[in-house]
């Protein structure tokens, strides 16, 4: 049964087509987050011990995690941060894509008849109740 304010099965059946071509149109990705770090290094006559000197930096790291584990890597160049930051962002994509295709999923499975009721009702008969045996006590 459909609500007035629901959508209705193709509605939601198209908007979960439309969210596979959106999945498969995404370019590479990976997890993890950018970070900045900048700091005093351990050499005592460096220009970074100066007063009011902010240190070295900033230098950026990707993290994510492996099997529980912290993974830090350190870039290359700047190329290779940009080109981690423009897959960050398909992931960040897929990750929103993916919630939606589940919830326009799970919205399907509400809406869809379950076959037993389509059938009744097409032939227009009650469905018939499953068996219980709670009446055979012995």
């Amino acid at each position: 049964m459909t609500w007035p304010w629901h959508p209705s099965l193709d509605v939601l059946e198209n908007q979960r087509a439309e969210l596979i071509r959106q999945i498969a149109q995404l370019g590479d990705f990976c997890r993890g987050s950018i970070t900045s770090l900048t700091g005093r290094c351990g050499k005592p006559n460096c220009h970074c011990h100066q007063p009011h000197h902010p240190g070295h930096g900033p230098n950026f790291r990707l993290t994510y995690k492996v099997g529980g584990k912290t993974v830090t890597e350190t870039f290359p160049s700047p190329a290779a941060r940009r080109q981690a930051e423009r897959q960050i962002a398909e992931f960040r994509k897929f990750q929103q894509l993916s919630r939606t295709f589940v919830e326009v999923s799970e919205k399907i499975c509400r809406e869809r008849p379950l076959p037993q009721e389509a059938e009744a009702a097409e032939q227009g008969k009650k469905r018939r109740k499953p068996f219980s045996a709670k009446w055979r006590k012995k």
